[in-house]
């Protein structure tokens, strides 16, 4: 590894930790992935992050039983496992202290939301006229560029800037042509993680392994090959939540698919600066299971 920069060894525990926070991570691993003292380092990702790696550890691993609990059938103490917890007992306690409510609750809270967005979206009268469409899609492995955005998904502004440099990032690098596939890789369900936290990658695919340093937060990925339902929206970004509801809410009545815990893809297929808003298209992969 050399002698890497401060801000490599801080990609690269972020990196680790996304990777393993399900298992237990001792004090002396996340010493040697960031070259620092346990006490140091956490100072400097609290200071980041506005709470320390225990903590961000902790509401990741609770966040994501939550994921299973709304999108799947699993019984609670296989998530509880899944996630870490030998102790269902101290599981339950610690996710009700950070959704304020227990495990099953939670499960049962999110089919009635499911029910009621179906409902809302869907009058009985008209249930025959509305159709859900998708197609069910296998993607190679590719590997892309990119740069991580955090906060409110609803801050389209702040969406926009992370794409701004990206985009010049990737110019400045001879990485962009007519061709090159533009997408955004989503990590966060905001209806659980706090709009503080919400991550989103903004990227494009590589064609071939870059031949110069990373500098800054930007970084590469492999994204592995991976089952998908793809849905296709139409309209501006900032009106995409209409069409997630929609998926999300017929999606155990129609789609009937298993969910997989990977992260949900946005493929751009317009250029923005030159179609209207309402002519947008983005092709939206939720990951499926084999």
């Amino acid at each position: 590894m050399g002698n890497p920069t401060q801000l490599e060894r801080y990609k690269k525990l972020i990196l680790y930790i996304e990777e393993r926070f399900k298992s237990e991570i001792s004090k002396k691993e996340i010493e040697d992935i960031s070259f620092y003292s346990y006490r140091n380092i956490n100072r400097i990702f609290l200071a980041l992050h506005h709470e320390t790696i225990g903590q961000y550890i902790k509401r990741i691993k609770l966040e994501k039983a939550a994921e299973y609990l709304k999108f799947s059938s699993e019984n609670i103490s296989d998530i509880a496992y899944e996630i870490g917890y030998s102790d269902i007992a101290a599981f339950s306690k610690a996710f009700k202290k950070q959704f304020k409510c227990s495990p099953s609750s939670f499960r049962n809270s999110t089919k009635i939301k499911q029910y009621i967005t179906q409902k809302a979206i869907f009058p009985l009268e008209n249930t025959q006229e509305q159709i859900l469409t998708y197609e069910i899609e296998e993607i190679s492995g590719f590997d892309i560029l990119y740069l991580t955005y955090q906060g409110s998904y609803e801050n389209i502004k702040g969406i926009e800037k992370t794409w701004k440099q990206l985009i010049s990032y990737a110019s400045k690098h001879s990485l962009l042509k007519d061709e090159t596939i533009i997408l955004g890789e989503i990590l966060d369900d905001d209806a659980i993680t706090d709009t503080l936290h919400c991550r989103y990658n903004a990227g494009i695919i590589l064609e071939k392994e870059i031949d110069f340093s990373l500098k800054g937060l930007f970084k590469t990925k492999h994204i592995p090959q991976q089952k998908y339902a793809k849905f296709i929206h139409k309209g501006s970004h900032e009106s995409s939540v209409d069409t997630y509801d929609l998926i999300y809410g017929h999606w155990i009545t129609e789609v009937q698919l298993e969910f997989e815990d990977k992260p949900t893809l946005e493929f751009y297929l317009n250029d923005e600066s030159n179609t209207p808003k309402k002519e947008l298209l983005t092709e939206i992969y939720i990951p499926v299971k084999q």
